[in-house]
């Protein structure tokens, strides 16, 4: 289902109302977490599946989606281990999430979340999502798994299931 319809050229997403002529208001560049690409397969959770799926949809028809190969990997491991999911079918979605923009984090990279995560006490995994939204120029990360509104080094937390 989440593949056609990320796929499709109309994605089913329910219009907001704007003052500009009744177009749809622009979203920002955003960073989206692996738990949002996780709860758009998690049928046990539909009010946040649905809403993971309107922000995916969103964010890939208006292209201000970004993901790192970070995502990717975890995503795969965590839908086909805790959702199971078919691994063939979990490839084709990190196929299709990969159309979004991605982010291929260096060394230098993983060397700041190390440096990010002992200075701070946030997990490394965390760290380096932190550190591959600010790189991509994400003002924005979408997550469940960090404080609502908190700002670290530059990106602003949005849990959007509160």
């Amino acid at each position: 289902m989440l593949r056609k319809a990320v796929e499709s050229e109309k994605p089913r997403v329910a219009k907001r109302p704007s003052a500009s002529l009744g177009r749809q208001p622009r979203f920002t560049r955003s960073f989206i977490d692996t738990n949002l690409l996780l709860y758009c397969e998690d049928a046990a959770t539909p009010a946040k599946q649905a809403a993971a799926l309107e922000l995916v949809l969103e964010h890939k028809r208006q292209r201000t989606g970004v993901v790192s190969v970070q995502v990717l990997e975890e995503y795969f491991v965590n839908a086909t281990l805790k959702l199971g999911v078919d691994p063939a079918l979990a490839r084709q979605k990190v196929e299709i999430y990969a159309r979004f923009h991605v982010v291929e984090p260096s060394v230098g990279d993983i060397l700041a979340a190390i440096d990010f995560h002992r200075l701070h006490g946030v997990s490394f995994w965390d760290a380096l999502v932190i550190r591959s939204a600010r790189q991509s120029g994400c003002k924005i990360l979408l997550t469940e798994g960090l404080q609502h509104h908190q700002t670290i080094d530059g990106v602003t937390i949005v849990n959007p299931f509160l």
